[in-house]
């Protein structure tokens, strides 16, 4: 018997809310209080950062902050992006079992192929790009991202239906070499819009939406109907809001980390992203990591991994740090996209190595 989604839409909510909503409706899945759903989504200006990156390096906060432009932290990881009411936020949120694809990486491609297929019946050309975008010669039209919450997966993505790429430039900082890999002169090259793509033939989201809809159905061989936001959701996402997701303090976790003199700074860049390792040391001979913080615009399922992972290396002597990472990632339950225990530990031998540390091996 074919599996059902519920299909929601939340409207345009404030960036902060919006991710709140995400983390009610994990939670009330893994509860069983709510069904495999595909949620719409949009919002009003917000510069969104991943999980793991660096605040004040992605964004670009005092134009923000005079243009009104919202500054979220999203659950999933990968880089920074903006979002306005132009653009269409899409997302599925399932047993992992509803599928029968057990491997995230595997999930993503068919996630990404099916949304591809949707995109592509309003007469465009859109292909899936590993790791993680959905592009249309060669122009990024959705990017995309998920994870593992125990059996439970979410995954995201958008699809640019009109942009304002002036303001996503200045609100966002672009690395000048994310541009030269695909050589354009600007990172507004780098993306496309369906209103450039089709013009006066441009739909309206709702057939937009249900172009996604036929997709993700006819691609995984399931059926969809339209169902209701439940109060149980509104009150959770409310107090995940207050709690965690709206404040400050969250967003800004991870900013300027390498402010201090007395923290090295690595970064490493593998076929998974960019991780980016800033340590203090500690000792007579400095050769005890005092800690160590990762960022990055990397996947890694769950998302709590990268802090467990900090939380093991702390105290390491630095000779040690190679076996450590391993048995970490041997030991741990862990899903990801690409990086490895191999990456990481590049991304940390490169901050001591910035200092010539001894005994980084």
């Amino acid at each position: 018997m074919s599996k059902t989604f519920r299909i929601i839409d939340t409207g345009v909510r404030e960036g902060r809310s919006n991710i709140a909503f995400d983390a009610a409706l994990i939670e009330l899945r893994q509860q069983d209080e709510v069904p495999d759903t595909i949620r719409f989504m949009r919002f009003p200006p917000t510069a969104l950062i991943g999980r793991h990156q660096d605040l004040s390096r992605e964004i670009n906060l005092e134009y923000c902050a005079e243009d009104g432009i919202g500054t979220v932290r999203r659950m999933t990881g990968g880089g920074a992006i903006y979002l306005d009411e132009g653009q269409l936020g899409w997302e599925l949120v399932f047993h992992r079992s509803s599928l029968g694809i057990a491997a995230l990486p595997d999930i993503a491609r068919e996630i990404c192929n099916a949304a591809a297929a949707g995109i592509s019946e309003l007469g465009v050309d859109a292909r899936f790009r590993p790791r993680n975008d959905i592009e249309v010669d060669g122009r990024k039209i959705s990017g995309t991202g998920g994870f593992f919450d125990g059996d439970i997966l979410i995954y995201q993505g958008t699809v640019l239906v009109d942009m304002n790429a002036e303001q996503m430039v200045k609100a966002l900082n672009v690395p000048r070499n994310k541009v030269a890999k695909h050589k354009l002169d600007s990172a507004a090259q780098r993306v496309v819009t369906l209103k450039e793509l089709l013009g006066d033939d441009l739909p309206g989201m709702e057939t937009i939406k249900a172009s996604l809809v036929k997709g993700f159905t006819e691609g995984f061989g399931v059926d969809a109907e339209p169902g209701d936001i439940t109060e149980a959701e509104e009150v959770l996402a409310r107090q995940h809001y207050d709690d965690e997701i709206g404040r400050d303090d969250f967003v800004a976790e991870i900013d300027n980390p390498a402010a201090s003199d007395d923290v090295l700074a690595g970064t490493h860049t593998g076929a998974g992203g960019t991780i980016n390792s800033f340590i203090k040391l500690e000792g007579p001979t400095r050769r005890i990591l005092q800690r160590v913080l990762i960022s990055g615009d990397f996947f890694v399922t769950p998302p709590r991994v990268v802090f467990d992972l900090e939380a093991h290396l702390q105290g390491s002597r630095l000779a040690e740090l190679g076996p450590r990472i391993k048995q970490f990632f041997e030991e741990a339950d862990i899903g990801m996209l690409s990086v490895t225990a191999d990456d990481f530990h590049a991304s940390i031998a490169d901050a001591l190595e910035s200092e010539k540390v001894p005994g980084n091996g």
